[in-house]
């Protein structure tokens, strides 16, 4: 049986962006890494992954959660340093505050 380790590994996202991505889309944490890594794996869809974390960011603002909106920053930053389509995008842009 895969652990939830096992699946982070594969998956090649650390345990916030499938967190931000299971959140975004209501979907259970596994699901989330098998998306996560299908899309991960196309420029369309790290700039999906890019825009699912943007919005989790901004509803944790909403909410007032602090941590949640550094914990989220950090990794997606960590994620555009990894994926080139999101570092043309984001050179193009104003950085998230």
């Amino acid at each position: 049986m895969l652990t939830r380790e096992d699946c982070l590994a594969l998956c090649d996202l650390d345990a916030d962006l499938v967190d931000a991505i299971a959140e975004h889309e209501h979907i259970p944490e596994i699901v989330a890494a098998e998306l996560g890594c299908y899309l991960c794996h196309t420029p369309e869809g790290e700039l999906r992954i890019r825009g699912f974390v943007l919005d989790d960011i901004a509803a944790a603002k909403a909410a007032g959660d602090q941590e949640k909106v550094r914990r989220l920053k950090l990794a997606l930053a960590a994620f555009i340093r990894n994926h080139p389509v999101c570092q043309t995008v984001v050179a193009a842009r104003p950085a998230v505050r």
